[in-house]
């Protein structure tokens, strides 16, 4: 059984056992993750989803969150200036392995769903308690708004 799986922009198609390197996940190593977008799973009978399968899912364990090839970038601007620049990064990369493919009953499965980091900051963000999270007001300000709501 295989699935076209989707994460990190990119499109993965897996069978149970892979070694994956996706886009950074919020999550560490030893943890149970399950994907969610799912565009097509196959086996016995091919399912295409429009645009996704529902009720479909793909569970992996976290290996290990890694650091990609580093990537130069070169830039030679003009002939006679010798303006020149190299800048270089190494993308942060999650080692997944998958561990079983659901063709339907994700939902009841338990397992947390995987994100990206930056999702994983939004909804930290959002959070109903990130509020009370805040840092105090500034003295002269809580007098200013105290003094507003009177």
């Amino acid at each position: 059984m295989f699935a076209v799986l989707k994460t990190g922009g990119k499109q993965y198609k897996v069978q149970a056992g892979d070694v994956l390197r996706v886009e950074k996940l919020a999550a560490i190593a030893g943890d149970k993750i399950q994907f969610n977008e799912i565009l097509m799973v196959g086996g016995d009978s091919l399912t295409v989803g429009s645009p996704l399968v529902a009720g479909a899912a793909v569970q992996a364990e976290v290996i290990e969150q890694i650091k990609g090839e580093k990537v130069i970038h070169y830039v030679k601007r003009r002939r006679k200036h010798s303006s020149q620049r190299t800048k270089g990064h190494r993308q942060h990369l999650t080692l997944v392995r998958v561990t079983d493919i659901l063709p339907s009953g994700a939902d009841k499965s338990g397992v947390t769903a995987a994100t990206g980091t930056a999702d994983a900051r939004r909804a930290a963000h959002e959070a109903p308690g990130a509020k009370a999270a805040e840092a105090p007001a500034k003295p002269k300000r809580a007098a200013k708004a105290a003094a507003a709501q009177e």
